[in-house]
């Protein structure tokens, strides 16, 4: 630190070179921020801060120093002497604004927003003191002219939300309620989509990669407004867009044709507030949206504007439900929706309708007839996942009929696509016919799916008894369309992603086994297919996995994971090469943080499989070569088993090594202490620092002293003499001892919370 002062303050050139910045930001490591804050560094610090050329490096240097502040009871003095240094820049917020610099304000709005983030338990609990640096962040949102750094504000936005709404930050809350109101205002006006330039039809001058990153920009912004939602509560949310739309009907309004719609990103934008703050509306709202849709459903047919209105209104179908007088009118505009030119429309209209019947199902009930003839009138003219949509929104009102109307209510709709199944199958000549064959497939699937009318056992169910007409045909087509995987697959891929019920994965397994590569009668074609199945299979899983918490779907994982234990067997390359390798290994071990024991264990089956591929000949492949000899594993399989491993190695190891420590079964021991012994005959240092790692988190005082070092030794000690076998008993004999101690006498209460948390990251 003395060497960088000297050379600081050798000349006024040496005290701006980017170079010494960038040397105290990294030795910040070695020196505590405390010793550069009380030395004249950190008047260098902030003279480079109105140089151009170690600007940058300077707001580098000034957001480590905040890292080390963090821990903010500790740091108080420090952050005292910080923060009144961070706020004499703010006028810089807007000479860069009014400059329009677009680096240097990216500089200082960094510079603010990362002092909110290290500050923010403070500042939620000292607002009178700290509330001038919030507003200094907020005031970076609204000069943001390009809209290009207000992303770096968002994750303070959302930490100061999640203190300022707890029971103990309540007054803060109160003091911080109009920021967050004017944010709401700002993030509105961000949310606009660009004004071309005269004569320029596309919004991005054709600038595709642009308008994906607006597209995602604004469903972050999307997030703030339901950050904004909890702090000050959804009616003003909700009425501050109101106001905007209404603002621009009393404005606009009357020069608006189906051709032009004046400044209608101004109109746009509201709305797609509305949509992103829908998941916060409670259905039995009452105090702005029963103002707010009754204007939607006059918005003009600009494609934009008319794609926003209908995908709000798809956001607000349970609020619909409990307010019947709005249906008619709504059901009318996204219906209307069918007819517009724009594809986008058609969708949104279709996603749209799915929600109102499968919400207003009740609502619909009496208007089967109406329904009919919609349903005709478009199914034809919409893409294959629009029709999947209205099928689905058409099909929840088939379900709630009285149960002497269902079979002829379904035969109504499906015999219709009976028909046209059979016309497309005999005029099935190639892929794409065969496809068409498939989707319409899909429909009856879907309908099958839904109508599930409760019959008592003596009395025959009507929604079986279509099916049993519906039956003959489809094996008809299954008997003249072997060849093609869309169609044989259907119902089962479907049948999974819509109902999320593990058995469409048993059946899938039954797939995998009996139409894998080398099995009898088996073309190659249809092996491959089968393998794609999977994958398909595998990507709907994931996705489900991605909505819901494990804890939720125990039966859904075990079957999955079983799936997936035989396709690592059946298709070993194909499994490690795939880009869901990663994935699915990932999902595996969120998986094991359950406490049932049959998921735990097609878990723990599925990792031993997959581990056996990463030796020479491995264990589990059932089938031989061609030549009759047993399966060799080749060389690049076992490698890139062998690399998978090497990447999630030490989250592997803590799940197992604290399951066997707190949560898992005692049924799950073997196949847990057996999967670490395989991590230790396949790569030895490393499975000892992982195991290492693990320790090292354990809550103090959990373990007797020289404890860990003995079983690390002890690990050491097998490594070195080739007795890895042996690890396994170290490694049981060391969680059974340390269960017994912390987790048995609690019933797994407290320690097993917090280490929870500590592993949760």
């Amino acid at each position: 630190m003395h060497i960088l002062i000297q050379y600081a303050q050798s000349s006024p050139a040496a005290s701006t070179n980017p170079r010494l910045l960038d040397c105290i930001t990294s030795w910040m490591r070695e020196i505590p921020a405390s010793k550069i804050v009380e030395s004249p560094l950190m008047d260098v610090i902030v003279k480079a801060l109105d140089d151009d050329a170690s600007f940058d490096a300077a707001v580098d240097s000034m957001c480590t120093l905040y890292r080390d502040t963090r821990e903010v009871d500790d740091s108080l003095p420090l952050i005292q002497a910080l923060f009144p240094r961070v706020m004499s820049l703010r006028p810089k917020i807007a000479e860069f604004a009014e400059a329009e610099d677009t680096e240097a304000f990216r500089g200082i709005t960094r510079l603010f927003a990362e002092a909110g983030e290290a500050w923010v338990v403070l500042i939620a609990r000292m607002p009178a003191q700290f509330r001038e640096l919030v507003e200094a962040v907020l005031e970076c949102c609204a000069r943001d002219w390009e809209r290009d750094v207000v992303s770096i504000t968002f994750v303070f936005w959302y930490e100061l939300k999640q203190y300022v709404t707890l029971e103990r930050y309540a007054e803060s809350r109160a003091v911080y309620s109009d920021v967050f109101s004017r944010l709401v205002d700002i993030m509105i006006k961000h949310l606009e989509y660009p004004r071309p330039e005269d004569g320029e039809s596309d919004l991005f001058g054709g600038d595709r990669e642009q308008e994906e990153k607006f597209r995602q920009f604004r469903h972050s912004m999307g997030d703030v407004l339901k950050d904004c939602c909890v702090v000050i509560g959804v009616a003003e949310c909700l009425s501050k867009a109101y106001q905007v739309i209404q603002q621009w009907i009393s404005q606009y309004a009357s020069q608006s044709t189906d051709e032009h719609v004046p400044n209608w990103q101004e109109l746009e934008a509201p709305l797609f507030s509305l949509r992103a703050m829908g998941r916060m509306v409670d259905p039995e709202e009452s105090a702005v949206l029963p103002q707010v849709i009754p204007l939607i459903v006059q918005i003009p047919n600009q494609e934009k504007v008319r794609f926003q209105a209908i995908m709000a209104l798809a956001r607000y179908t349970e609020w619909t439900a409990q307010h019947p007088e709005t249906l008619e009118a709504q059901l009318n505009y996204v219906i209307s929706g069918f007819q517009h030119s724009s594809i986008e429309v058609v969708q949104a209209s279709a996603l749209a309708f799915k929600f109102l019947g499968t919400d207003c199902q009740k609502l619909l009930g009496g208007h089967i007839a109406q329904l009919h003839s919609f349903y005709e009138s478009v199914i034809d003219k919409l893409k294959p996942s629009s029709q999947e949509e209205v099928t689905e929104g058409v099909a929840a009102v088939v379900a709630v009929q009285p149960l002497e109307k269902i079979y002829e209510t379904m035969k109504m709709f499906c015999d219709p696509i009976m028909a046209r199944i059979m016309n497309l199958a005999n005029n099935a000549k190639d892929e794409q016919g065969q496809r068409a064959v498939a989707d319409h497939l899909q429909l009856i699937t879907i309908f099958i799916l839904v109508v599930n009318p409760y019959v008592a056992q003596d009395q025959e169910n009507p929604a079986v008894k279509y099916c049993g007409e519906v039956l003959p045909i489809t094996t008809t087509l299954v008997m003249n369309f072997t060849s093609s995987t869309p169609i044989l697959e259907r119902s089962l891929a479907s049948g999974f992603e819509v109902s999320r019920e593990g058995c469409f994965l048993w059946a899938t397994d039954a797939v995998v086994r009996e139409f894998s590569e080398g099995a009898e009668f088996v073309d190659p074609a249809t092996s491959r297919a089968v393998f794609q199945f999977y994958e398909q299979q595998a990507t709907a899983f994931l996705r489900t996995l991605n909505d819901l918490p494990p804890e939720n779907l125990p039966d859904v994982i075990e079957d999955f994971f079983r799936l997936s234990s035989d396709a690592v067997r059946f298709y070993p390359k194909e499994c490690i090469s795939s880009s869901l390798s990663v994935p699915i290994f990932s999902a595996a071990l969120s998986s094991l943080t359950l406490q049932q024991i049959d998921p735990l264990m097609a878990v723990l089956h599925y990792y031993h499989d997959l581990f056996s591929f990463a030796f020479d000949k491995p264990a589990v492949s059932s089938f031989t070569a061609p030549d009759g000899k047993a399966y060799s594993n080749p060389p690049e399989v076992q490698e890139a088993v062998k690399q998978l491993i090497a990447s999630q190695g030490p989250v592997l190891v803590q799940r197992i090594l604290t399951g066997m420590m707190f949560t898992f079964p005692g049924e799950c021991f073997p196949d847990a202490s057996s999967l670490l012994m395989s991590l230790f005959e396949l790569m030895p240092p490393e499975a000892g620092s992982w195991v290492q790692s693990t320790l090292q988190m354990l809550p103090a005082g959990t373990m007797k002293a020289g404890e860990a070092e003995r079983l690390l030794k002890g690990i050491s000690d097998k490594v070195q003499s080739g007795e890895t076998r042996k690890i396994r008993a170290l490694l049981q004999d060391f969680t059974n001892s340390y269960r017994r101690r912390n987790v048995a006498p609690r019933e797994g209460l407290g320690r097993l919370e917090a280490t929870r948390f500590r592993f949760s990251g």
